[in-house]
């Protein structure tokens, strides 16, 4: 006890000592927000590259302050692959974690366990991915773990059995989803029957129910090829190290006849007034409502301006749509807005979910806040903190080896070298506050926006269509969820 008292003691002591000097250096005025200081450079990492010697290409960024690599395995692709079976890309994927070279999915999740590695595959709407996560002292024997994954999946038809019963049994459970139905409906009213975003990456009870080892394990064979395929590697280990342990496993990987990347000829749907879209959930405590336009493409020049202009709209937690509905009105606990950039350009959309009683007071705060974005500048402290917002959140999306290979995963996507993300801070703190009132008025046409709200229609209906947005259609449950 004596100990604690002298210890505080010298404590106070310390304190009284510093004071004078504390004083010296002014008083800090707390009504005052400190000032950002400039903006450091940012140093993006050193890139090595090469390839196996089938072809497949070698990314490689070094990150040497944890023992730790990060390895990706890309395929282009994806769900766009399903052409006419939609959920079969998604579904193979996922069965090649079930079961590979000897093991079954335990034996297989064990060993990654014992490891200390993670390993997942994902089909996205563009490309297939593998990733493994694991210290550098395990990585050979989970190297091993992934090249039975990529190249000898099992696709036994047990497996295939089980997880076609549990993606039918999802299948079901979304018509009971006000959310998953709100997005899966977003989507096709937004693209065109056999736009490849049009169905939803996971199926319907048709496709799913017809799948079968068969017909997973040829799809796998025109889908999985190292012609569309390339490494990502980032972590504590050299291009010399990684590559002869990439060669061993994944050198005698031969090219197959791929499956045809089907050919978009249309992009969103574009209206020529409102339409509004309802989908009847009795009961329902709240109103999923989602409102959109085509969007814009990834590499148009116009890309800084619309990264500035929906930070302040809806992209950031202190956007417009966020402060009125969620803080102000309390009508929400969160409202947002996006462009979903893709190859094949996607929507501009808003989305949020809001009390039933305030759906159409909720529509009309939006339709308030777009509007104003549209025709009022805006000022320049709003303008500023959205710049900031954006440009300083670039050297974030580099801080783990995960979000390094996720960045290469997205330039690749789009053809984009690694200098234009050094290049896109300059490019945002360049956006003027014309340049945001041009984009909104050019890629956010108010009077042209698509409606969706899922709700209890009776009691959120007539609300709806007294604010006469436009003409209202019903939308049958079976019609989203076949």
């Amino acid at each position: 006890m004596n100990r604690i008292v002298q210890s505080s003691a010298h404590a106070i002591l310390a304190i009284a000592l510093m004071t004078p000097a504390l004083s010296a250096q002014g008083t800090f005025d707390r009504t005052k927000v400190p000032g950002l200081g400039k903006t450091p450079a940012l140093k993006l990492p050193a890139v090595e590259r090469s390839a196996l010697g089938n072809g497949v290409a070698i990314q490689l960024v070094g990150q040497h302050e944890v023992p730790i690599v990060q390895l990706t395995l890309v395929v282009d692709g994806g769900s766009r692959l399903d052409a006419k079976q939609p959920g079969l890309a998604s579904f193979a994927t996922r069965m090649l974690t079930e079961g590979a070279g000897s093991r079954d999915a335990n034996a297989l999740q064990s060993e990654l366990a014992f490891l200390g590695a993670n390993l997942f595959a994902n089909a996205g709407s563009d490309a297939f991915s593998v990733s493994l996560n694991v210290p550098k002292r395990s990585l050979a024997a989970a190297l091993d773990l992934m090249a039975d994954v990529v190249l000898r999946p099992k696709f036994s038809a047990t497996d295939v059995r089980k997880q076609r019963d549990l993606a039918l049994a999802g299948i079901l459970q979304r018509k009971d989803q006000p959310t998953q139905l709100a997005a899966i409906a977003f989507n096709q009213l937004m693209f065109p029957e056999g736009h490849p975003y049009h169905n939803p990456a996971s199926g319907d009870s048709a496709t799913i129910a017809a799948l079968d080892s068969a017909r997973v394990r040829s799809f796998y064979a025109g889908a999985y090829v190292p012609q569309r395929a390339r490494f990502i590697v980032v972590g504590d280990i050299s291009l010399g190290e990684i590559k002869p342990m990439l060669q061993s496993r994944f050198g005698a990987w031969a090219a197959s006849t791929p499956l045809p990347v089907p050919a978009v000829t249309a992009n969103a749907v574009s209206n020529s007034a409102v339409k509004v879209y309802l989908v009847d959930k009795p009961g329902a405590a709240q109103s999923v409502i989602y409102i959109g336009v085509p969007g814009a493409d990834r590499l148009s020049p116009d890309y800084p301006a619309l990264r500035v202009m929906n930070t302040i709209l809806g992209g950031s937690f202190s956007s417009r749509l966020n402060s009125n509905l969620r803080e102000t009105k309390g009508y929400t606990y969160g409202i947002s807005s996006d462009f979903r950039f893709a190859p094949v350009p996607g929507p501009f959309q808003i989305s949020s979910s809001v009390r039933t009683n305030v759906t159409d007071s909720s529509l009309v705060e939006i339709f308030k806040e777009i509007k104003a974005i549209r025709d009022v500048p805006v000022d320049n402290a709003e303008l500023e903190r959205a710049k900031n917002y954006v440009a300083l959140a670039i050297p974030g999306s580099f801080e783990t080896n995960a979000q390094i290979a996720g960045q290469f995963v997205t330039l690749g996507t789009f053809g984009l070298p690694l200098s234009s993300v050094s290049e896109l801070g300059p490019r945002i703190t360049a956006v003027t506050a014309g340049d945001v009132q041009r984009v909104a008025r050019q890629y956010v046409p108010v009077e042209k926006v698509t409606v969706l709200i899922v709700g209890d229609l009776a009691k959120i209906r007539a609300g709806v269509e007294a604010l006469k947005l436009g003409p209202s259609a019903l939308l049958d449950v079976s019609q989203i969820v076949r």
